[in-house]
């Protein structure tokens, strides 16, 4: 059994600058993996200095150096469940999640079961192509806005199951 927590569009060029309520949730769980759009190299320093065992994409967002460091997509698995995690630089109109697909081509990774994702700002948890589409939302809270993630708890068997929480700036 495992509890994962996914992030995305953090937007901080530090660590440090990561609310403390959602480095806590990452703290707590067994793998933390973030989606992209960091924004800044310390920030991706102080993720895997914390995380070494977590996942991490780079997003549309980041600079070049981030571009050289983290992948586009990732792949892992635990408790026979297949987690792909991406950040796609979709243009004005966002196409719909099953569009991620492609990027994760069944014949050379098998099927997911679960595709993690950035980009959009807003936690999403549905089934599409029988696939779950899982975004965290935005790892910040703004105006009026919390900040939100996602936590996903695996089972043993392929089973899992997916939560939104959300998190204000002083928690």
């Amino acid at each position: 059994m495992a509890r994962i927590v996914v992030v995305g569009d953090t937007h901080v060029r530090y660590w440090d600058e990561i609310p403390p309520a959602l480095r806590a949730l990452m703290r707590e769980a067994d793998i933390a993996v973030h989606c992209g759009d960091w924004v800044g190299i310390d920030a991706v320093e102080g993720f895997l200095r914390e995380h070494p065992d977590g996942y991490a994409v780079h997003g549309n967002s980041d600079p070049v150096e981030i571009r050289k460091m983290l992948p586009y997509r990732q792949l892992f698995e635990v408790d026979g469940v297949r987690i792909g995690v991406t950040h796609p630089a979709w243009g004005r109109e966002e196409p719909p999640p099953s569009a991620l697909l492609p990027d994760f081509p069944e014949e050379r990774v098998g099927l997911l079961d679960i595709l993690c994702y950035g980009h959009i700002h807003v936690p999403m948890n549905e089934d599409h192509d029988g696939v779950r589409f899982v975004n965290g939302g935005q790892g910040y809270p703004s105006f009026r806005v919390p900040g939100t993630c996602a936590v996903i708890e695996t089972r043993p068997g392929g089973l899992f199951e997916v939560s939104i929480e959300m998190f204000a700036p002083g928690r």
